[in-house]
């Protein structure tokens, strides 16, 4: 079973929904990053549940305790160990699903795979596992602020509610204004209600997820294997609940001719820029200087209340089941933490990789 994702900046997952904690080992970070629990704290507060009435109502603190990797308020170049234990876990709930898969979750390859497998609140296979990615994308974030690099998600559909395109700036202002962390204030309201209207009806609903990440230099990642984009694309695809991912104009460039998409270039204020960024920050597989644009699609939450068909595979025999337990009625929310440290990840690693951070020792340049 693979748990990491990386090359120089190297995150492995650790923990299971139910089990007694949940976290991450970093490895590769360099030495001499100030970092404190409060920069990993912060992040973690963004997803955690039980925080507004749009996620679901299991109460845990997530509150993060360091291991090790950090002496006297830097990174000292070992690997940095976060752990959150869990607090409130209701294993009885789902006792009765130790033969009968959830639709649409992973429980049926788990089965089928390993056999052994700990049904309890989809154990290594539920969303809370990325406590991890959150840990490694809060350092990663901190290596990134150096150079300037800030990535911002937020949440741009729900269902059929579209919000606008905004500037950077408004969205940066107004997805702390709303539980939905939208930044068309004038849909927020909407979305909401909707997401509370499925929760009533004992349904859930998806929506879609944008990352934008500015500053980034030109020149990261490779240009046939190892492209910037597809590294992206494989660490927002292994986040469980997304189905898609787009960079850029993503799909609707099937829909153009060149001449209409084409970015062309420009100078302005002696730096080489594009008068578009259809491409979303990155040609041939490498950064090009302009913001990195990314959208996930997420799917429904697949754990609803509704009656659903399902199997005994004790008794190979068709059954009904309900899923009782807490839930969110949509995840895009706390998706957004997950979707920025996603990003972080990969840009760190790649910063070490093309040589704009130093592998060992930030104090030398």
């Amino acid at each position: 079973m693979s748990n990491s994702i990386g090359e120089k900046f190297k995150i492995t997952s650790f923990g299971a929904s139910h089990g007694p904690a949940v976290g991450a080992v970093v490895d590769g970070c360099p030495a001499n990053l100030e970092l404190t629990v409060d920069d990993i704290q912060k992040e973690l507060d963004k997803r955690k549940p039980g925080t507004s009435s749009v996620t679901t109502p299991r109460k845990e603190s997530d509150e993060v305790q360091i291991l090790s990797g950090i002496f006297n308020g830097k990174t000292d170049g070992t690997p940095i160990t976060g752990v959150v234990f869990n607090k409130n876990q209701h294993s009885k709930d789902y006792s009765m699903f130790k033969n009968t898969p959830r639709p649409s979750h992973g429980d049926y390859g788990w089965m089928m795979k390993y056999g052994n497998y700990d049904y309890n609140g989809g154990g290594r296979g539920s969303g809370r596992v990325t406590i991890g990615h959150v840990i490694g994308g809060a350092i990663a974030k901190k290596l990134l602020k150096a150079h300037d690099i800030e990535i911002i998600s937020h949440v741009t559909q729900i269902g059929n509610i579209k919000a606008r395109k905004l500037d950077l700036k408004t969205i940066k202002e107004n997805i702390e204004k709303n539980p939905v962390r939208c930044a068309d204030l004038d849909v927020a309201g909407e979305m909401e209600e909707l997401i509370l209207a499925k929760k009533q009806e004992g349904d859930s609903v998806g929506g879609i997820v944008e990352t934008i990440a500015v500053n980034v230099p030109a020149g990261l990642g490779e240009p046939v294997f190892e492209r910037l984009d597809g590294d992206l694309a494989r660490i927002l695809m292994n986040i469980g609940a997304v189905k898609g991912v787009e960079i850029g104009l993503g799909f609707d460039v099937a829909t153009h001719t060149g001449s209409e998409i084409n970015d062309g270039y420009k100078m302005e204020n002696d730096k080489v820029m594009t008068k578009t960024n259809n491409s979303g920050g990155i040609i041939g597989g490498m950064s090009n200087g302009m913001p990195i644009v990314s959208r996930i699609a997420v799917k429904p939450t697949p754990s609803i209340s509704k009656c659903q068909d399902s199997i005994n595979l004790e008794k190979m025999e068709n059954e009904k089941i309900e899923i009782k337990g807490r839930h969110d009625p949509c995840i895009c929310p706390r998706v957004t933490v997950v979707a920025e440290s996603s990003t972080a990840i990969v840009l760190a690693d790649h910063m070490i990789r093309s040589g704009f951070i130093h592998p060992s020792n930030l104090e030398i340049q």
